[in-house]
């Protein structure tokens, strides 16, 4: 029984609509569903105070109470049948609960490295965006796919090349002991600490772009061996955070296509070349100005290829939605790009979305690679889980050193995580690495702990027994964390279509600052035998929707910290 499904129903009746909103309200004493009347009063030109009243007496639902509340008509399940009816669906669908069927193929796009220098910080917020994305997406029903871009050719990676050609006096990552990545980056650094002494760098690295085009053999050289070392050093990367890409594209093998497409166009007449032989499209009328697809050399943008590479994925993956996982900064440039699939009559043009998210900074300002001023991914991860180390071995001396790192690997990862993904899309955040290890306020820890006191409980169960007196769970805090057990499915639908995660991140720890009250407040393995059983089976199912949470979030749990 879908408690929401039947009182949305009811108002659809009621009030002859297609469609209707139900919110959660904010607190429990306001009930376990909310219908705001503001909409309605226009069309009914009455007051959403009137409005509220008189459905309020109208609507009549079986073991549902009913209240007016200012504008708001406020829906009150009755207790014992919101225990039986929430806990016999978690019972019976288990790891199934709250998913959803669809039929719908989305693409995912993440996280579109270069292959110039290691992932830092804002490669991190992509990756753990477009990962918990796919993740939300699938389990409400629809066939996602994760696919990356790689930018392996361009201006910005001939400037590592150049600089290597210039100062790498034949080093690798071996002898010098460096991640093959983080060595291919610390020649990004010094090709921008040069150029600022040198201004004709600038000109060698559009000579070695046009050499690379036309394929010279030393030029190729160096990039294969730069790119594989970049790559190389992603994938070790992408295993330490279990994200998995389904398929790549590359740069290198796509923008060939790009500029067959943008010479059909010129052909068309929907772009132009410009007096100095550069190819453009005029979206003046668009308030977008004009955007160079080709440059006057011949040389390609990230542009030219990505009017290819979209064109090579729908051939692929017939997808009904193409979401790009890209940073606000490039607003312009997609702005400009469905505008070129529109201008090229592609039939998917309307499919493709970008999800524009925002940056993380430093508490000294924004990263600039060049400047060697990021936080690099690896690093991060790695001195949280040093940190991690000494918690544990602070609190435990009987482990071995196997599961002291498999736990702090997992700690460290859940706070990192959840640091990230907590945060609105939309927004720019500082980065705070201290705060995000506690095991108090907004942290994965946190979470990760209410998970495991559950586990903790039920540890010292031998059996549960499902079959229990529903009306046993009868307290406030009880119908507290049923509401909340319920509301995962919305939850999660609308993380769904909001494409948010950090609504299920706040989510997850509202359910498990209550579970830590619960625990607080409540007798459990010493309660009497009817209220334990009950309390066990509550405790259960809390611990199996936080762990189906964190899963979406990319987050394994552990069984003691």
């Amino acid at each position: 029984m879908d408690f929401k499904e039947i009182i949305t129903n009811k108002l659809k009746e009621e009030l002859k609509v297609d469609s209707i909103q139900l919110s959660v309200p904010p607190n429990q004493e306001l009930g376990d569903f909310a219908f705001p009347c503001f909409a309605l009063s226009k069309e009914l030109k009455k007051s959403p105070v009137e409005i509220s009243l008189e459905l309020a007496e109208k609507i009549i639902i079986e073991n549902v109470t009913i209240k007016s509340e200012g504008p708001y008509l406020n829906f009150f399940v009755d207790k014992s049948l919101l225990a039986e009816t929430v806990l016999k669906e978690i019972i019976e669908k288990k790891e199934d609960y709250g998913k959803c069927s669809d039929d719908e193929i989305v693409l995912v796009e993440s996280p579109g490295p270069n292959t110039n220098k290691p992932l830092h910080l804002g490669h991190l917020r992509n990756i753990l965006l477009g990962d918990s994305i796919a993740k939300i997406l699938s389990f409400t029903g629809k066939e996602v796919h994760l696919v990356n871009t790689v930018n392996d050719r361009g201006m910005h990676i001939c400037k590592s090349m150049l600089a290597y050609q210039k100062f790498g006096e034949g080093k690798t990552p071996e002898s010098e002991g460096r991640k093959s990545d983080h060595f291919v980056g610390d020649f990004y650094v010094k090709y921008a600490q040069a150029a600022k002494e040198n201004e004709e760098l600038e000109q060698e690295v559009q000579d070695m772009l046009v050499k690379w085009e036309n394929e010279v053999p030393e030029v190729i050289e160096i990039w294969e061996k730069m790119n594989g070392w970049a790559l190389n050093g992603f994938s070790e990367t992408y295993k330490k955070l279990n994200f998995e890409i389904e398929k790549e594209y590359y740069e290198s093998e796509t923008y060939k296509g790009g500029k067959d497409l943008i010479m059909q166009g010129l052909d068309k007449g929907v772009f132009e070349k410009d007096e100095d032989g550069s190819i453009l499209i005029d979206l003046e009328d668009k308030k977008l100005g004009k955007k160079i697809l080709l440059r006057s050399n011949g040389t390609s943008l990230y542009i030219t290829q990505d009017i290819n590479l979209v064109r090579l994925r729908y051939e692929d993956f017939k997808f009904d939605k193409m979401i790009y996982v890209v940073g606000n900064e490039q607003q312009y440039h997609f702005k400009v790009l469905f505008e070129v699939f529109k201008a090229l009559d592609f039939k998917f043009s309307d499919k493709c979305y970008h999800f524009s998210y925002g940056m993380i900074e430093l508490p000294e300002g924004k990263m600039k690679s060049r400047e060697g001023n990021v936080i690099d991914t690896d690093n991060l991860i790695e001195e949280m889980i040093q940190i991690s180390k000494l918690e544990i071995k602070s609190r435990y001396d009987n482990l071995t050193e196997e599961e002291i790192e498999d736990r702090a690997k997992k700690i460290a990862l859940a706070a990192v995580k959840f640091s990230i993904i907590k945060y609105d899309p939309l927004k720019n955040f500082i980065f705070d690495l201290k705060k995000s290890l506690e095991f108090e306020g907004e942290t994965g820890p946190y979470v990760l702990y209410a998970y495991v006191r559950a586990s903790s409980i039920l540890r010292n169960v031998d059996k549960i027994d499902y079959d229990i007196d529903f009306t046993k769970l009868d307290t406030e805090l009880d119908r507290k964390i049923l509401t909340q057990l319920e509301h995962f499915k919305f939850i999660v639908k609308d993380s769904a279509s909001h494409h948010k995660p950090s609504t299920l991140a706040h989510y997850l720890l509202e359910l498990a600052s209550t579970f830590n009250e619960y625990y607080r407040d409540n007798q459990i393995l010493k309660a009497e035998e009817d209220i334990k059983n009950a309390r066990l089976v509550l405790l259960d199912s809390v611990r199996l929707v936080l762990r189906l949470g964190l899963g979406l979030l990319g987050i394994e749990t552990l069984e003691e910290m």
